[in-house]
């Protein structure tokens, strides 16, 4: 029988290595979520269809590792990744980012729901990567999060627009958007307002 204690909303967070190994076990994670574009391309219906599919799966496995049930694999990964704030509640972050692109899949024509969900994907992921690793300066107005995470976040949201749009004033503004949204202390949030930003600014600007 498995032990549930291991599984359980109260269970140890992050099992990898050190602070930065569970961050970078969770943004692989995270990552994931740019396969997106590349799926929508092959069947846009399909692939907002399979993202609703999963939230509403990862939802009612979380409800289950949360009364203390354990599911193969998925619970055991999702303790083992879980942040020290989200002890004994329902880890919401899947969620949210199963959300952000599913809108940005709904709401924009491809190109800019593919610039909004690689912002999602590789600008937040490698911000928080730089800011737990490199992350040194770190002013009031950031709630704790680094200047170096800020960069690293529009310099990688920018990138990735520019090759979708091969245009630098559109880049600009989807880089711009993302590290704003980034920089604020919305914590699983972001995940879900990051996308709508970028997407926004891109369907202003381009």
């Amino acid at each position: 029988m498995t032990d549930l204690s291991k599984v359980s909303p109260r269970a140890e967070p992050g099992r990898f290595s050190g602070k930065f190994g569970a961050e970078l076990a969770r943004k692989s994670l995270h990552l994931l979520i740019a396969l997106v574009p590349a799926l929508a391309a092959l069947n846009r219906s399909n692939t907002a269809l399979l993202l609703m599919g999963g939230i509403l799966f990862y939802t009612w496995a979380e409800g289950m590792r949360f009364l203390g049930f354990s599911l193969p694999v998925i619970s055991r990964v999702t303790a083992a990744v879980l942040r020290k704030r989200e002890l004994g509640r329902f880890a919401l972050a899947p969620v949210t980012l199963g959300l952000g692109a599913l809108l940005a899949l709904l709401i924009f024509p491809p190109n800019v729901a593919a610039a909004a969900i690689y912002a999602l994907a590789f600008g937040d992921s490698v911000s928080s990567l730089v800011g737990k690793s490199l992350g040194r300066i770190r002013p009031a107005f950031l709630a704790g999060k680094s200047i170096e995470g800020s960069i690293a976040c529009f310099t990688t949201s920018t990138l990735a627009a520019f090759l979708v749009f091969k245009n630098w004033k559109t880049a600009l503004i989807v880089g711009v958007a993302s590290m704003l949204v980034d920089a604020l202390p919305l914590r699983e949030f972001d995940n879900l307002l990051l996308p709508l930003a970028a997407g926004l600014g891109a369907c202003l600007w381009r």
